[in-house]
């Protein structure tokens, strides 16, 4: 007979991986699983499930030990360090951890690499992927003054800036590279133009096919 436990833990797993979800059949390094805290928090938030391979199957854990390496990631691993949440769900007889992240409140947050370097990871649908420049740019930024749409329609903007709106409403998206390109700009300039219009709401960005891309706000 399923639980209601049992049923929330198995609509989870249906859900498949996803950008705020990711499944993990065991935890056996604390700097790896990191990145995974540190990518969820310079996001929106997300969980782990502990004790669940890839394919959905429930493997179990022993829940003790799965939240020891957690917390070891989010406190040592994590720059500034995270809080976790934990759950633990028995599915037929098998322990399911659920290790909730909150969105962080101060971003960027780090994590270290296979070899020791501090990197900030974003997640993106499934997977962890290492931040742009751009974008931990826009993370450090201060949260400053974000105008009413109705501000925003009274600014004037430079041409510089003219020319990357027009570009995106005509083709969509441009990365920071391409921006450099077509107003002959540094990309020191270029950065400062994106999160001036970032902090106003008027831009945003988006991962595609590995590259960051700057997009007009939604």
């Amino acid at each position: 007979m399923r639980t209601k436990k049992s049923h929330y833990i198995q609509d989870l797993i249906l859900e498949g991986e996803h950008e705020h979800q990711d499944f993990k059949y065991q935890i056996t390094d604390a700097r790896k699983i990191a990145r995974s805290i540190a990518a969820f928090a310079n996001n929106s938030g997300g969980h782990l499930l502990i004790g669940v391979k890839d394919n959905g199957n429930i493997a179990g854990v022993r829940s003790d030990e799965e939240i020891y390496m957690i917390e070891t990631a989010a406190q040592m691993y994590c720059r500034p360090e995270q809080r976790v949440s934990f759950k633990v769900y028995t599915i037929n007889g098998k322990q399911v951890v659920k290790a909730d992240i909150a969105e962080a409140t101060e971003k960027p947050v780090e994590a270290p690499d296979d070899n020791g370097q501090w990197h900030v990871y974003y997640r993106v649908a499934d997977e962890n992927v290492l931040a742009s420049r751009l974008h931990e740019r826009i993370m450090s930024a201060e949260e400053s003054a974000s105008c009413d749409p109705e501000d925003v329609a009274t600014i004037t903007y430079s041409d510089r800036e003219q020319l990357l709106l027009e570009y995106l409403r005509s083709h969509g998206g441009i990365t920071l590279e391409g921006y450099m390109r077509l107003a002959h700009i540094s990309e020191e300039h270029a950065m400062k133009i994106i999160v001036a219009l970032h902090g106003m709401g008027v831009v945003s960005l988006q991962y595609h096919d590995g590259q960051c891309l700057i997009v007009g706000a939604q």
